[in-house]
């Protein structure tokens, strides 16, 4: 079954039991990201905030671990799951070895999401921790980006562990999420995922 497939899946909330989401903290608005800011602004992911069938858990592994403001961090040597088996590093862009506290942060977003009961996680793609679909392969201030398909450190641990992980890049899932949580909501059919553009199947192909 895939991602798409277990959404369509997922109960219909009501008010008085709202679907559970796990959701990156920046992409709801929390200045958690490296900078202090928020990442930049993702209305598709804020709209979930707009709903009483919905209840939010915010949770941001890098500050968690490292606090904000920090530096950089990305995966070389492998995915999140390469450094969740030991196979690979996450090094900041100084080249401070991050490794052991992005695991522990991964363990407590784990230990967040089975307490609460989360039916679906919308994470931040590209990171080092909440990327579900492309992360960078290696430091990203290099003389030119690599990227590589996988997940970060904290999607990863979670899918593992047998939970769904979409993007806010995902526009074609977070459609039916929307249908889910709002009867009168139309899915809009032009919709695509990450992967299904053409900057993806370009670079990946």
């Amino acid at each position: 079954m895939t991602d798409r497939d277990k959404l369509h899946h997922l109960r219909v909330p009501t008010q008085d039991n709202p679907l559970r989401i796990l959701m990156s903290a920046c992409l709801t608005g929390i200045t958690c990201g490296y900078d202090g800011s928020a990442n930049g602004t993702y209305p598709g992911a804020l709209k979930f905030l707009t709903y009483d069938t919905v209840r939010i858990v915010r949770f941001c592994p890098e500050e968690f671990s490292f606090g904000t403001p920090r530096e950089m961090c990305d995966i070389h040597g492998g995915t999140g799951l390469d450094v969740l088996n030991g196979k690979a590093k996450v090094l900041t862009e100084t080249g401070k070895d991050w490794t052991e506290g992005m695991i522990k942060a991964s363990e407590k977003m784990l230990e967040i999401a089975q307490r609460e009961n989360i039916e679906i996680a919308i994470m931040m793609d590209i990171s080092a921790a909440c990327g579900s679909q492309v992360i960078y392969d290696g430091n990203r201030f290099g003389a030119h980006n690599v990227y590589q398909i996988g997940a970060g450190v904290s999607a990863a641990q979670l899918m593992r562990n047998g939970f769904t992980v979409i993007s806010q890049r995902d526009f074609a899932s977070l459609e039916i999420l929307y249908a889910k949580i709002d009867s009168q909501h139309i899915i809009d059919a032009t919709k695509i995922d990450h992967h299904e553009t053409e900057w993806y199947k370009t670079y990946f192909k």
